[in-house]
């Protein structure tokens, strides 16, 4: 079918889960054989090709796997606190070790003038024109450097992030794009980064990794356990109703 559809120009083609319904064939093995199969012909031709689950639970290829990312997930984000306990807890993070027994205006009066007071010991800044002319390395710089140092091919890379050509092409040969966090993270999953590398990459495209998301906290998961393949933190994300990596 994937010959077929390049045969007759197609630019993308989808598939169901074929046999894994009324016809019994076990629904993990049948994700794993579709996404083998896919991976084998992506690596050597260009074709946007989507799996289709009628369930979530049709997409579970690695239930151990997926028990593990949820026990992470939810062991950086527990359930939402009261708000009185996050007020106590803003009024102690902001009090800058005042005494327990101010009351709340005296506290918040005394938190607002702590920036000033800081703001007042901070060395005298560089002009607007001295930053601007003295930015660090840009996302796409960064990105082609790390390529480079890795003897990738720019179609590995971005197969592997699961992206589209046209849209890579764009990274490379503008050196101010601006990618979205999903591409980022997607390219730095397709380089094996590790978490620092990848916050690093991150940072250059004006983003970072947050514990107060779960899209966040299970692509940091993955990255953390050195898996790297973009087809199971899709089904990962896919289970939390969570956008998906690459293209």
């Amino acid at each position: 079918s994937l010959a077929l559809a390049e045969k007759n120009g197609c630019k993308s083609i989808a598939f169901p889960l074929i046999s894994a319904g009324i016809y019994g064939y076990p629904r993990e093995e049948a994700i794993q054989v579709a996404e083998d199969s896919i991976r084998d012909f992506l690596h050597t031709h260009e074709l946007e090709v989507y799996l289709l689950l009628r369930e979530k639970a049709s997409g579970l290829a690695n239930r151990e796997l997926m028990k593990r990312v949820r026990a992470y997930v939810d062991s950086l984000l527990p359930s939402v606190e009261p708000d009185h306990v996050i007020l106590q807890t803003l009024r102690s993070k902001y009090s800058g070790g005042m005494k327990k027994d101010l009351t709340p205006a005296a506290a918040e009066a005394s938190s607002a003038a702590a920036p000033m007071a800081n703001a007042a010991a901070l060395p005298a800044a560089a002009s607007l024109e001295d930053l601007i002319g003295n930015l660090d390395e840009s996302f796409s710089q960064t990105l082609l450097r790390l390529i480079d140092a890795q003897g990738r091919t720019d179609a590995d890379v971005y197969k592997r992030a699961n992206l589209d050509r046209k849209l890579f092409s764009k990274i490379r040969t503008g050196k101010g794009y601006m990618p979205s966090k999903r591409t980022a993270l997607a390219l730095a999953i397709s380089l094996e980064l590790n978490l620092p590398e990848t916050e690093d990459l991150l940072s250059r495209a004006g983003f970072a990794l947050s514990h107060s998301q779960k899209f966040d906290v299970i692509v940091e998961y993955f990255i953390i356990n050195r898996i790297y393949d973009i087809l199971l933190i899709n089904e990962a994300l896919f289970q939390y109703d969570q956008p998906l990596l690459g293209a």
